[in-house]
């Protein structure tokens, strides 16, 4: 029986083959350090715990409407008014089971077949298998570690066309920490204004910025804009809840509307107790996001100094999210016994063998000739795996 064409353009991720000798190497006991988790090693918070317990106990327990509890709801819309001015109905806002299905929802309900979708890469791995999905055509714009990976107005306004219908920014970036500023938006904003597009802003690290970088989102450049845009945002990061899987989007109301109709079909609403956890999480205490902030910064810092300490390794600094994108084209081509490196699946290989360090490797994001590496895990996994790195690095001739 044949399958479905839809699932056929779809690639099986390229960072399996790393991923899956890593658990078999860990499953032997091997002492590995894994670099490639995109989620904080950080309990999620006690009160944000003590809120789902009482929501079990109180038999919190059924179903809510596919958008999300309203309780919930309101308070995302708290949320967006006190961190960034925005004004938001209840109904502009729905509720999804991860941040990830929010995009997906969000995809699926704005793209047609044909329509174009314009990215940048480095790209987070799942937006181009999404929109071919969708059946639409992916745009990828490559941007350079010498501009800090980000999109230049002009480069994106050559890649408009009359079949453009979708936009996507993550911001700050998975997987180079990218985040841009309030003038840097600002100089597109006569692009969103005029475009007949859409514009999907993944804000999901939002909260994970440094060295007293303020965000910004694309909605506040104007109500125009705002009304075109569709900010997907959880908790999963922020308050260390990835196993929750909550996640929202903010948007027009006829694009919610659209994406309840398209969610009510696949997942529903998500779990209850998650929601009653996600209230929790954006009207009680902040101080311990604030803390993972300030614990990020200091982790940051120093895998940026030992990765770049190493001779062959270049790495952009960046100012969001918890990670790093080093750049080491200058490796491929070199040899440790019978083993060649010739790109970042070759390499991310090597040291998974020689050092026990799990990576990503850059093509996994449109961008060969980089690795990404996580630094949500301790300070002294991060010392160790530096170590590792560098003695194997230095076998490569």
């Amino acid at each position: 029986m044949k399958l479905s064409e839809r699932v056929s353009k779809i690639i099986q991720s390229p960072t399996m083959k790393v991923a899956q000798q890593a658990i078999e190497m860990k499953a032997r006991g091997e002492d590995i350090i894994d670099l490639t988790v995109g989620e904080p090693d950080f309990p999620t918070p006690q009160n944000i715990k003590e809120a789902a317990i009482k929501a079990i106990n109180n038999n919190f327990t059924k179903y809510t409407v596919n958008t999300g509890a309203i309780q919930l709801r309101e308070a995302i819309v708290k949320k967006l008014f006190k961190d960034h001015g925005l004004s938001y109905s209840a109904n502009q806002i729905i509720v999804s089971t991860g941040a990830k299905q929010s995009v997906f929802n969000a995809i699926q309900s704005i793209v047609f077949d044909g329509d174009e979708v314009i990215t940048s890469s480095p790209f987070y791995v799942s937006y181009p298998e999404m929109v071919k999905i969708a059946g639409g055509v992916n745009i990828i714009l490559p941007t350079t570690e010498e501009t800090g990976f980000k999109l230049t107005p002009q480069k994106l306004k050559d890649a408009i066309t009359p079949k453009t219908k979708l936009f996507i920014l993550c911001n700050p970036s998975n997987p180079t920490g990218t985040a841009y500023t309030q003038k840097e938006l600002e100089e597109f904003s006569e692009i969103f204004e005029g475009g007949n597009f859409y514009l999907l802003t993944d804000e999901i690290y939002e909260k994970l910025v440094y060295d007293n970088f303020k965000f910004f989102s694309v909605a506040q450049l104007s109500e125009k804009i705002k009304s075109k845009t569709v900010i997907v945002n959880g908790h999963s990061k922020s308050y260390s809840m990835t196993g929750w899987r909550l996640g929202y989007a903010a948007a027009p109301e006829e694009l919610v509307s659209a994406m309840n109709k398209y969610q009510s079909h696949s997942t529903s609403a998500t779990s209850s107790i998650s929601q009653a956890a996600g209230i929790e999480a954006l009207l009680g205490q902040q101080i311990t996001v604030e803390e993972s902030r300030i614990e990020f910064e200091k982790r940051r810092n120093f895998f940026h100094a030992g990765l770049t300490s190493i001779e062959g390794i270049s790495c952009y600094k960046p100012q969001g999210a918890f990670y790093l994108f080093p750049n080491v084209s200058k490796l491929f081509g070199k040899t440790a016994g019978e083993t060649k490196i010739n790109n970042s699946i070759d390499l991310a290989m090597f040291l998974l063998a020689d050092a026990k360090v799990a990576t990503v490797p850059g093509s996994a994001f449109g961008s060969e000739g980089y690795l990404r590496m996580s630094y949500s895990t301790s300070l002294q996994n991060l010392e160790e795996g530096i170590k590792r790195i560098k003695v194997s690095i230095t076998k490569l001739k």
